[in-house]
């Protein structure tokens, strides 16, 4: 009698193991699996995109460009090849959104502090002030380490241009202005081969969370 109970126990035992495995492997393959877009022109809101590429719906890449950072070194898109990196538009004066949008850059920054794979990248709109001396400043102010985060100036046009045909990012400013622009909260998440896969409120916490964890999941893409 109680080898037969034990038959029976152990029988059970393993079918309950069994069934367990089961279920997990059936929920596993189940289960969504974690993607991130890729964003093209077409995708975006039109305010954000310059008019000759609105139509665009696919292979959009980040162009080439060519500034210059708070210690007054050119950055290209070399310094960046084939890192994921953060993109946004700011400058050193703004009273409204821009505070809050670096000190969470900051948080990205510690986050990626011991990651080589990931950068950051701020552009000003107001490139007339913003000079080398004012951006190196505000560097230090927010703790910028230049390894990873390059404040960046430039010629306004280019700036403009990459603004809205690459990084989709800018609003246009006032009409009568030609290359005036009006930088938005977006952080723009950019991957190792250039291509535009999340956008982020930079104002909001719990978009920079997402924007943390997105960057962690294209690092093992």
């Amino acid at each position: 009698m109680k080898s037969l109970l034990y038959k029976y126990r152990k029988f059970f035992i393993v079918l309950i193991v069994f069934s367990a495995v089961t279920i997990s492997l059936f929920y596993s393959a189940l289960k969504p699996q974690k993607t991130l877009p890729f964003f093209n022109p077409a995708d975006v809101n039109p305010e954000l995109v310059d008019s000759t590429i609105q139509y665009k719906s696919k292979y959009h890449t980040i162009a080439d460009f060519k500034f210059v950072n708070q210690n007054g070194d050119t950055i290209t898109q070399k310094n960046y090849e084939g890192k994921i990196y953060v993109a946004d538009f700011f400058f050193t004066t703004c009273g409204s959104i821009c505070p809050k949008m670096t000190t969470n850059l900051e948080d990205v920054q510690k986050a990626i502090l011991n990651n080589p794979k990931v950068m950051l990248l701020s552009h000003t709109v107001f490139p007339e002030a913003d000079s080398i001396p004012v951006l190196k400043e505000y560097a230090i102010k927010h703790h910028v380490v230049d390894s990873k985060w390059n404040l960046v100036t430039g010629d306004k046009k280019e700036i403009y241009t990459m603004a809205r045909k690459s990084y989709l990012a800018v609003k246009l400013g006032r009409p009568d202005q030609l290359y005036d622009m009006v930088h938005t909260e977006n952080f723009v998440l950019v991957d190792q081969k250039r291509r535009v896969r999340g956008f982020y409120d930079g104002t909001n916490k719990e978009e920079i969370k997402r924007l943390i964890e997105d960057i962690n999941f294209l690092c093992q893409e």
